[in-house]
């Protein structure tokens, strides 16, 4: 319990008494009453001997009343505090407080604004640059050392990555495959061509949705837990730790989630082609047309490039997703929110990469015909 007791108010003088705790829960009672006796007051004294707690907040209040006296130029006195509360209450400078409320944010213009993110993409390209660098020699070593690889630790991310993600992967590539023929259905039916509806779910969900779609989910789902997990060791100074051991920590960490997730990600994709062609299905059968000629128009429109070049794509979206993760884990600050800053970096980073990278298969894929 707190109490606040004024003693005597005259010729400009204000005497009161704190009795009780002046702690987190009960500060905030007598904040506003004590703040307003002292300021129309010419001298102030406060009588603190029946003061029995007081932590970082009941200083932050005497330290208030201390600076909004001087501030008017008036007097102030502290009267029975005790010695160990004292000397917390003379460890804060009368200035800082000053100092922090009076200092004003500073705007920054247009170009300033402008140049700054330019600086700040540069930084993030020769960091990535590097990296990836890095991570080539790393996997080169790997491949060249195979024994030295983590095997244990590959399985179980490509366990959590890959077997774990396999019914959002599968729910989402149905709804997709489903969604496609229904809303194709109907534009082709104006033209009794009902049928093409197959070459278009095959042909989309081999090239492009499959793999795509199966990246995005692996970016958001497994790149985001990887950003995590590094950060959250880079936090804890695990990361130093092993340096200082004299482990890479390239090698002893990421490389075994990129190789996971390059195993992982092509046969998720296949997976994933294989749902939406089921949800195609369905909606051929609801058309009327019987499984067999669905699956004939299908090995009809459909070639082993097409395949491959979905699968080619895949390989590609699953070392980016574990690149990205892993470097942003890597690259993770301090403070409480550094952790989920890299994860939303990596998830962000991760999408916009897919997208970029897909855009160039797209424009490679039109010029060689496949």
């Amino acid at each position: 319990m707190i109490n606040l007791r004024v003693q005597e108010t005259r010729d400009g003088l204000v005497a009161f008494a704190i009795e009780g705790r002046l702690d987190s829960a009960n500060t905030g009672k007598i904040w506003r009453r004590a703040t307003e006796l002292v300021r129309g007051a010419g001298s102030v004294v406060l009588d603190a001997s029946r003061v029995d707690y007081c932590d970082g907040s009941g200083i932050a209040l005497l330290v208030q009343l201390r600076n909004q006296r001087q501030k008017a130029d008036g007097n102030f006195e502290i009267r029975g505090l005790r010695p160990e509360f004292q000397q917390l209450l003379e460890a804060w400078d009368p200035g800082d407080l000053a100092r922090w409320t009076e200092a004003e944010p500073q705007h920054a213009g247009l170009a300033e604004e402008v140049g700054a993110a330019v600086v700040d993409v540069w930084r993030d390209t020769r960091t990535l640059i590097s990296f990836v660098g890095e991570l080539t020699a790393a996997l080169a070593h790997a491949a060249l050392h195979p024994r030295g690889v983590r095997w244990r630790d590959a399985l179980r991310v490509a366990e959590s990555a890959g077997v774990n993600a396999l019914p959002i992967v599968a729910l989402v590539s149905f709804l997709m495959g489903l969604i496609m023929a229904f809303q194709a259905a109907v534009p082709l039916r104006q033209f009794g061509a009902e049928l093409f509806v197959a070459n278009l779910i095959a042909l989309s969900m081999l090239r492009e949705l499959g793999p795509l779609m199966t990246a995005i989910i692996l970016a958001g789902r497994s790149g985001s837990a990887f950003a995590a997990e590094l950060g959250t060791m880079k936090v804890r100074d695990e990361i130093d730790a092993l340096k200082t051991m004299g482990l890479d920590p390239v090698r002893f960490l990421v490389v075994t989630r990129v190789v996971a997730a390059v195993a992982m990600t092509p046969l998720l994709t296949i997976f994933a082609d294989l749902l939406g062609l089921m949800g195609g299905s369905v909606v051929m059968l609801s058309l009327g047309f019987p499984l067999i000629t669905y699956f004939n128009q299908i090995q009809y429109a459909v070639t082993y490039g097409s395949l491959l070049g979905g699968l080619l794509k895949a390989f590609v979206f699953g070392i980016l997703v574990a690149a990205i993760g892993c470097l942003r884990g890597l690259q993770t600050g301090t403070g409480a929110t550094a952790v989920g800053e890299s994860t939303t970096s990596a998830v962000v980073s991760g999408i916009i990469l897919i997208a970029i990278t897909d855009g160039i298969f797209s424009v490679v894929y039109y010029y060689l015909g496949v």
